[in-house]
Order: C-alpha cells, then structure tokens, then sequence
C-alpha cells in the first residue's frame, strides 16, 4: 500500500445480487483516518455467470424445489466462479495486488416467517476464492446480523450512513441511498438521528420475468425500458399489486426473490384481460416507482441517491421522478462511486471493517440487538495476520477520487 495511514488495506469485493445475472466485482484502496474510512475507488467489473450456472441457480430459486445434491454442486460452481472473478479483479482492477477479498457471494434463500428473519444462506464456497487467489476470504457477511436478532439486510446501510452523513448535515434534509437490484432498498440518512434501512418491495424482479416472458426468453430484462416506454399503466393489476401487506409492514423489514416472483405476478393477473407487452411492463415499472417514492414520501427525504441495475432504465428513472416531485434525484456517481459497483464496494468496505475489528451492522436499519462484527475468514496460501482492532468509532466515509484504470 502507498498510503500511511492507519489500517490500510486492498480489498477486492464481489457480490451477485437478486437479478443472478452475474458477479459485480470491485477493487478499493480503504484506510482510516481519525474516524473517516477513505475508500479511493480502483474499477469495477462485471462478470457474466457461466450459462449452465446461472440457469442452475434460477432452477433452485424459490419457488421451485431444490436438493441438497443441487445446493453442493451450486455452491462449488459459484465459489469456483467467484474465484475466478477474483483473480480477474486482482490482474485487471488492482495491479495484481490484494491485501483482501470480500464476498457476499449468491443469496438463494432468505428466511423470513412473519417479519422476523430466521436464517439466510449465500451460495459461492470461500474456499474455491482462497485457493485460486493465495488471499484471506472473509464471507458470510449476513447470518451474524440475523442471529443477533436483526434481517440480515439491506446491508447496504452501513456503507450508506457513513457515506451520507454529510449530505444530510449539509442539505438539513434525509436523504435516501436508494439501491434498484432485483429488490429495491432504501436506507434513509438523517442528521443526528438513526439511520432506518430496509427493502421497499420488487425493483426488477417482476419486471425482469415479464421482459423474459413477452419477449420468449429473447430478452432477460426490459432493455432501456423500452417496452414500458411504450405501454400505459392498468389501474386494476397496479391497485391489485399495491394491495399487498408487505407495503404497510413496518420496517425493518426484508424481503426477495422467495417472494416476488413468476407464481406472485401470475396470481395477480388472474382473472384480468390479458395485458399487452408494453402495459404489462408499463404497470410493473409503476409500481416499483410507486411503492419506492412512497416511502422516500414517508420520511420526507429531499435528495434520493439511486444505484443498482434500475438506475439504467430511462422508463423506472421518469416514473420515480414523476412519482417524487420537488425531491432531488441524482445517481451515485454523481456523487463519485460508480453506481454500477456500488454493491461490490459495499462488500469491500465490508470486508475492510471486519479484518479491521470494527462492527458492519446498523442496528437501526437490520433491526439486530447491536452492531456486530460480521463475516468468518477463509485463510489464504499463508496464516491469518490480522491487524490490532482500530480504535474508535468509524463514522464517515470519503470516496477518493477514482484511481487511473490499470
């Protein structure tokens, strides 16, 4: 590390999020200084699943069956794509040096029995990362958060209360870092006051089965909005869809794929005319826009900061600004953390705090009994080294300015 100051570290983070569309992978140079983590942003990359792994783990997802001779094989298919997402990461974003991998790997499953989350599981076995890398592996990011009492998710708040606490300061108004995977969350960032955190509902994952299924797998989601674009809201299947109880579950509250999925929208299509193409997408995309700006409403957020695959669709963006009107509206990399990486520099900034000995959870926003030190370590080609813990408190993060691309 060129950097002096205290705990720095080269962390490489990966995650394949709800949309298992394939591995975000980031590089970041992270130290302390005083009670600021800097994060100095290296790359990002996106790597695509091996066809036969992405169409296994979509065979395994809720609510679909699923062995535990199909689980073993995904697990080691995931890790073994996760290792080589690192190694990519480690040659391509960090100049073939690492200090660090983080993963928060591939959620096929979050249990959740009547608002209280019980378990969750995270695909991509660490061991495959460390073999292939040589590096420490620190993994299984959720469950601790979970066994103390809180959901788990949307992990994303910690990275976002540190991040957003000046904006909050500077602009006397909660602002909202809202993530568009295949899940929206928001985390909402108050002066003075508890971050709250938790996930608002569907983003992509209804939107994306219906891309699949008008354009006959042709297409996996809707490709710059452009169905919905062109189609009109229908008022019964979005009243039908608001009408759930998970909107007015309050938070924290987590929610995914186990959920909102095929068998989900088909019920609430029953019994309607059938849609076409464009107002089918046209209603879905409504409705995340709708329940996602009710609940920027609901705590009078002036400035909502949006990352995630949902940033990149022109038709979700227009109906979340027409849904939010007199509330700003900027990307995280207007901010200068590329939005398509976010996540995979939240797993970093993750792994960065638990080798560092500093708690990663938010009570506040998981819901959990305190903030706990999160993640287990896979040793690399050598013995643990860990570092003495930081002293005090982190609490602001700084994103440097982005390094060159190597």
């Amino acid at each position: 590390m060129t950097s002096h100051s205290s705990h720095g570290l080269r962390v490489i983070g990966l995650i394949s999020g709800t949309s298992v569309d394939g591995i975000d992978v980031a590089a970041a140079d992270l130290h302390a200084e005083g009670g600021t983590v800097v994060l100095t942003p290296l790359g990002e990359l996106d790597v695509p699943y091996p066809e036969p792994v992405r169409a296994g783990l979509l065979g395994a997802l809720p609510p679909n069956p699923c062995s535990a001779e199909q689980l073993t094989r995904l697990d080691t298919q995931v890790g073994q794509a996760f290792a080589e997402a690192a190694a990519r990461g480690v040659r391509e974003l960090a100049g073939g040096y690492t200090d660090l991998i983080a993963s928060l790997g591939q959620t096929v499953f979050h249990w959740v029995e009547n608002g209280t989350a019980r378990g969750t599981l995270q695909l991509g076995q660490p061991a495959w990362i460390a073999e292939r890398t040589g590096l420490p592996v620190i993994a299984d990011l959720r469950v601790r958060d979970i066994a103390a009492g809180g959901q788990g998710a949307p992990l994303a708040s910690t990275l976002d209360a540190l991040w957003l606490a000046g904006l909050a300061e500077e602009t006397g108004r909660p602002v909202a870092a809202l993530n568009l995977g295949g899940i929206a969350n928001i985390t909402v960032v108050r002066t003075g006051g508890q971050v709250l955190a938790y996930d608002t509902g569907p983003a992509n994952a209804l939107l994306d089965v219906a891309a699949t299924r008008v354009t006959g797998g042709a297409q996996s989601s809707d490709v710059d909005g452009r169905f919905a674009l062109r189609g009109s809201v229908h008022a019964e299947l979005l009243a039908r869809l608001l009408a759930d109880p998970y909107f007015t579950a309050p938070p924290p509250k987590s929610t995914g794929k186990e959920y909102f999925h095929a068998g989900y929208l088909d019920a609430a299509l029953t019994g309607l005319p059938p849609l076409s193409a464009e107002d089918l997408l046209a209603t879905l995309t409504e409705f995340t826009a709708t329940t996602v700006a009710t609940e920027c409403r609901r705590h009078r957020v002036g400035t909502v900061i949006v990352s995630g695959g949902g940033a990149a669709n022109p038709a979700l963006m227009a109906a979340l600004a027409r849904n939010l009107p007199g509330t700003g509206l900027k990307t995280s990399d207007d901010l200068g953390l590329p939005g398509a990486g976010k996540e995979a520099y939240l797993t970093a900034l993750l792994g960065w705090l638990g080798w560092c000995g500093v708690p990663a959870s938010v009570p506040s926003a998981t819901g959990a009994r305190g903030p706990r030190l999160l993640g287990a370590l896979t040793p690399g080609a050598c013995p643990l080294n860990l570092p003495a813990p930081l002293g005090g408190a982190v609490t602001r993060m700084r994103v440097a300015e982005k390094a060159a691309q190597r």
